[in-house]
């Protein structure tokens, strides 16, 4: 199938892009400013072998001494790397494909990092952006909103933040005035990160459900769908091939939290973002390419980066250097502050640092000849997508069973 909106290309080892495309443009990094909800823990912690048995121990025993549960609906952890640092490995892997670098650092309703960046990185090519957390119906999407313009950056984001946040309903007409807010601002790109990712936890088909009445109500607003560096590749086409459908051109998006570079990137001849954005929003034309380590087994890789966001830095500053400085939880009504506040001195239990332990050895890059034998067919990456996806329209990739969320 010819993409008609997109060119895709997919490399096995790196190779100089120079005469081809003149820039790199990396989307959707985490910095230790991106808050990391830790609401997921208890649904995953029961589905976990052994893991559930210490988890319920510690929960029931919890529940006896405070008499209330633990509370996950605030808690949060940061990534590891620092603005600065998360800018250099990217801009570095960017230049090794003889590449002018354009990095979108986009944490998780915080600007923080942006801000920080542009004290000594131009914006053109470190431009204000965030992971926008955007509710609706049942559920959320995040949002990738790049390019806020810098003299009022503080205030938009407050605005998008307002309604995430609020404690009132959300409203979709308060939603529209907000995405025709961010389209009225030319240089602005808004993508709708990782589309097919049932990341509210609602069940794939009633996600799906979720994701056909968000496009039916504001596709106009977006400008592009994400194929994610940490999803596997049968979502990632099954997301291109919704896109083109719909005649929406595709971006990518690392969404790194660890230490390694982000493995998909977009490509340009736009020396700035904002041309960059004019390319994607106005020609809807992009060029995207996976990059030799996407390829590896994506359970390595995630495991490999949890063992980097739960590692030790002796040359990070004091208060972040251990992984449970950088877990934030409210207990006893002390308000939000890291576990070592907590009285964390080791690392908690000793069947906790065992499973840390467990973690690491499981993600060091060694073991990935086997978890390469056991990949789904699907989800290995092919040399080209030449006859890899399916013709547009061939079936419905949205469920239509309005019953479900009847039963939500």
């Amino acid at each position: 199938m010819k993409l008609q909106n997109t060119r895709l290309h997919i490399l096995d080892q790196e190779k100089d892009l120079s005469k081809e495309v003149k820039t790199g443009v990396s989307l959707h990094c985490h910095t230790q400013f991106s808050k990391e909800m830790l609401d997921f823990l208890p649904y995953y912690a029961e589905k976990l072998p052994i893991i559930n048995y210490f988890w319920r121990k510690e929960r029931d025993k919890y529940l006896e001494r405070e008499g209330k549960g633990i509370n996950f609906e605030t808690a949060y952890w940061s990534p590891p790397m620092s603005e600065t640092d998360v800018y250099s490995i990217e801009k570095t892997q960017i230049e090794k494909l003889g590449l002018n670098p354009i990095i979108s650092i986009s944490d998780h309703d915080n600007i923080e990092a942006n801000v920080r960046l542009n004290e000594h990185t131009p914006n053109e090519i470190a431009p204000i952006s965030l992971e926008w957390t955007v509710p609706f119906e049942y559920g959320f999407f995040h949002v990738g909103v790049h390019n806020l313009p810098p003299d009022n950056a503080l205030e938009i984001s407050q605005q998008l933040l307002d309604y995430t946040f609020s404690e009132e309903k959300p409203t979709n007409e308060r939603l529209h005035e907000l995405f025709a807010m961010l389209n009225e601002l030319p240089e602005v790109l808004v993508i709708l990160n990782h589309p097919l990712w049932d990341i509210e936890l609602v069940g794939q088909e009633k996600h799906e459900i979720l994701l056909d009445h968000f496009i039916k109500e504001h596709a106009q607003w977006i400008h592009a769908f994400e194929i994610n560096g940490f999803r596997t590749w049968s979502e990632n086409k099954a997301t291109i091939e919704l896109a083109e459908t719909i005649n929406m051109p595709i971006c990518t998006g690392g969404d790194r939290h660890g230490c390694k570079p982000n493995t998909v990137l977009n490509l340009t001849n736009a020396k700035t973002f904002a041309e960059f954005v004019d390319e994607v929003r106005n020609d809807k034309r992009t060029e995207v390419v996976l990059m030799p380590e996407y390829a590896a087994p994506l359970h390595s890789r995630q495991l490999q980066s949890f063992s980097e966001i739960l590692s030790y830095y002796d040359h990070f500053p004091e208060v972040r250097r251990r992984w449970f400085d950088r877990v934030f939880f409210e207990i006893d009504d002390s308000g939000l502050i890291p576990l070592s506040g907590h009285g964390w001195k080791k690392g908690g239990p000793v069947w906790l640092r065992w499973a840390i332990k467990t973690m690491g050895f499981l993600g060091n890059p060694k073991l990935r000849p086997i978890y390469r034998m056991l990949m789904k067919g699907e989800d290995v990456v092919p040399k080209s997508v030449k006859n890899n996806l399916k013709p547009a329209g061939s079936e419905p990739l949205i469920a239509e069973n309005e019953k479900l969320i009847a039963d939500n």
